[in-house]
């Protein structure tokens, strides 16, 4: 069992795929992961079910690696029982989980906007570039920067998980790039192909993060740490002198717009 706790979970699922199925029962989402290469030990770890439902999930692959065959699994790390409760971040955690509700509030209106696409009128072309520029520069250049310049340091930037993030990443901004050319070329087609795959990617990158990665992360750091992160954090928004309110309104604009469309029609 060893050897399979140590491989990729694509290649696992890849060769055994009823995996997948198990792993979804408890909640462990892998299966649409474009990258894969996280391994079964940390996923199990990273999603910190509690001892029973860990052991009895082990048992379940075991059987399905080895048919038949009793597998001693190796000895999981001692659990405190598991209290169902919202996830409680720490201050600086919370501060990108907060930041995360506005880039869900745009995401959550793609849709309306391919379907509403107009590349012909100046306000239907503008509208685009505005979230191009909410990408960019809030949730590229602002959000995501802080992950990678100063909150995955903190960890091994080599780790499985967060090369999924940084892939998730560097995917995002294929697909702002993509959408630029469209918008250029006028091609609805492609342009609302690529908000979609947009939107897709970022619904379940945000999942990851504010569900699994994040209270992973808060496990793992030292009170020092902590503070220290926050510093960092405040020192960042001081310094680029960013505010959300362009953006809240940009995406408020796009509420009134379409989700009063909806109501009368």
């Amino acid at each position: 069992m060893e050897q399979f706790l140590n491989k990729g979970i694509k290649e696992v699922i890849d060769r055994f795929p009823e995996v997948e199925k198990i792993l979804d029962e408890y909640g462990i989402g892998c299966g649409p992961c474009s990258v894969g290469i996280c391994e079964l030990k940390d996923i199990v770890d990273i999603h910190n079910l509690p001892a029973e439902q860990e052991q009895e999930l082990m048992h379940k692959i075991a059987a399905i690696i080895y048919p038949g065959q009793d597998i001693q699994l190796p000895e999981g790390k001692k659990k405190a029982p598991a209290v169902k409760e919202e996830i409680k971040f720490s201050p600086p955690m919370k501060k990108l989980v907060d930041e995360h509700v506005l880039i869900k509030r745009w995401i959550a209106l793609i849709p309306a906007v391919v379907e509403n696409l107009d590349l012909e009128s100046e306000e239907g072309r503008q509208l685009i570039l505005d979230g191009i520029d909410m990408i960019r520069s809030y949730a590229d250049k602002y959000h995501h920067a802080k992950e990678e310049d100063i909150l995955f340091k903190y960890f091994d930037e080599d780790s499985e998980i967060l090369q999924v993030m940084y892939e998730d990443h560097t995917t995002g901004r294929g697909h702002v790039k993509a959408m630029l050319e469209a918008l250029k070329g006028k091609d609805k087609i492609s342009l609302g192909k690529h908000l979609m795959a947009y939107r897709d990617l970022l619904t379940g990158h945000i999942k990851k993060e504010d569900e699994i990665l994040f209270p992973w992360m808060d496990r793992n750091l030292a009170t020092p740490q902590v503070d220290d992160l926050l510093s960092k954090f405040n020192e960042v928004d001081q310094q680029m002198g960013f505010t959300s309110e362009k953006y809240e309104s940009f995406v408020l604009m796009l509420e009134i717009k379409f989700y009063q469309k909806e109501r009368l029609s």
